[in-house]
């Protein structure tokens, strides 16, 4: 049984604590991070390593940047989707053994209609070019992240609120699920949930202490993965915690 995360920490720096605390809690054997805020040379390699796991990060000053943490040793495959043009630091592939996972921090798109939603679309457009091709060559495929997207109305505790608006608009999610249409699966959806689970709540309004929150961090798996899952779980105590990320880990364990 192998466990893997995904985590998007909003800033490694401040959230080393938490990072270190929920590993030792939880054992994983594969954390994704999204949003560690933090060039690779200032990535902390050593702190983690005395937790027993190495680190690959993908970085930048300030914004972005993603990092695979691992039990065992793994090998970079890419730091960007391929043929996209695109300075911002939000892929990291990473394979183990016959497994490949892919992290993704998937750009937020601001509002419907912007400049940088035209961004988030032709990022996912050329998402879903690479995901068809690394589906050819890797049946045992993972790719996971914060997405920026509530997959559908279960994901989002007011629909009506959130209706036509960023992280629920039409355009992305049918990107979403087009992605999905390769092959892929939701694994969170393969298990009865109760209502009401989301990974990401606002800072604002207590909005965390009311659950008015979105399922944005996703587990999606090839098929050769997905009937191998055995559990895929939200892990809301991390945001319970004293100066939390907006988002709480979620983790799915593999046979």
């Amino acid at each position: 049984m192998i466990k893997i995360a995904t985590w998007n920490v909003n800033s490694i720096r401040a959230r080393l604590s938490h990072v270190t605390a929920w590993i030792e809690q939880n054992e994983p054997d594969l954390l994704a991070l999204q949003e560690t805020k933090v060039q690779d040379r200032d990535f902390p390699t050593d702190e983690i390593k005395a937790l027993g796991f190495s680190s690959t990060a993908a970085g930048q000053k300030s914004y972005n940047g993603v990092a695979v943490l691992s039990r065992h040793a793994v090998e970079v495959v890419a730091t960007a989707i391929p043929q996209f043009d695109d300075t911002q630091r939000r892929v990291l592939a990473v394979a183990s053994d016959d497994l490949l996972l892919v992290n993704l921090y998937v750009p937020n798109g601001s509002s419907v209609g912007a400049e940088k939603y035209a961004y988030k679309l032709a990022w996912l457009d050329a998402l879903h070019a690479w995901a068809a091709e690394l589906l050819q060559r890797h049946p045992k495929l993972l790719i996971v992240g914060d997405f920026n997207i509530a997959p559908d109305d279960r994901d989002v505790h007011d629909v009506e609120a959130w209706r036509g608006k960023i992280l629920c608009g039409d355009n992305e999610r049918k990107r979403l699920q087009r992605l999905l249409g390769l092959g892929l699966t939701d694994v969170f959806r393969r298990f009865d949930q109760a209502d009401g689970q989301f990974s990401w709540w606002d800072y604002r309004a207590g909005a965390f202490r009311r659950n008015h929150g979105l399922r944005i961090d996703l587990i999606l798996a090839s098929a050769a993965l997905a009937r191998e899952v055995v559990s895929c779980v939200v892990d809301v105590e991390p945001r319970r915690w004293e100066k939390p990320s907006d988002h709480a880990p979620v983790m799915a364990q593999i046979r």
